[in-house]
């Protein structure tokens, strides 16, 4: 895995974009594996000015998104269907057609597994961007999800209900269950970028670089992947032996 430290937040998206956008210039017609939350946000902003600068375009480009709230339909402003046009779509020239996100609101839940999971067997990501929970979760792949998993409805878990409060009004409007690619379907990923900041994620990180492989760090995993960069900050990489 590489490991790649820079100052500061900015610094950080700026570096993970540069990256991402390296994927769309070899071969615009490039599937991205996309991630919602905070981490991702300055990356994002970071696409958006390239293309705004004539750059880079996504005319061709195909995305396929890590995972949905169960119970917000697409329009819900807590939805990452509404998140993705708010912070990425909506500011590009990319067809609406071409990016595919999991629907949490779905009347069978599991037909729309099966659904994602073909979808994904038919556009493998060229590069699949990932944040880590605090516990070392990716998607909304929990502790204990086996590594063999792929797309499949999830309970969240406590720790991560608490990081994600922060963007609704209270707690107990959160939802609890989330749909999310299984661990199997991300590191199908030809290459796969994790973006990493702050103290929370000090530990998370070190056990996702440094630790032993085991389903109870699901990030873990990626050390078996062929190509991995992580880019974080200081905070973030605090714990790592370099």
């Amino acid at each position: 895995m590489k490991v790649i430290v820079t100052n500061d937040y900015h610094e950080m998206s700026k570096v993970a974009a540069e990256i991402v956008s390296h994927v769309v210039l070899d071969n615009p017609n490039a599937v991205l594996g996309l991630a919602t939350g905070s981490s991702p946000i300055g990356l994002y902003n970071n696409l958006i000015e390239m293309y705004e600068a004539g750059l880079l375009s996504f005319a061709n480009v195909s995305t396929v998104n890590l995972d949905e709230y169960v119970g917000l339909d697409r329009d819900h402003p807590q939805s990452y269907a509404y998140f993705m046009r708010n912070v990425l779509f909506d500011h590009i020239d990319i067809d609406l057609g071409n990016t595919h996100i999991p629907c949490g609101s779905a009347d069978n839940l599991e037909q729309q597994c099966r659904q994602y999971n073909e979808l994904l067997a038919s556009l493998k990501q060229d590069i699949q961007v990932l944040g880590i929970g605090s516990n070392g979760h990716i998607g909304f792949n929990e502790p204990g999800t086996p590594f063999d998993s792929v797309t499949h409805i999830v309970q969240l878990a406590d720790s991560t209900i608490k990081d994600n409060s922060r963007l609704f009004n209270s707690i107990d409007e959160v939802p609890t269950k989330a749909i999310t690619m299984g661990i199997s379907n991300i590191i199908n990923a030809r290459k796969i970028i994790v973006i990493a900041n702050g103290t929370n994620k000090a530990d998370a990180v070190y056990k996702m670089v440094q630790g032993e492989i085991s389903e109870n760090c699901p990030a873990s995993v990626l050390q078996k992947h062929p190509d991995v960069v992580l880019v974080c900050d200081t905070l973030a990489a605090a714990k790592l032996k370099m």
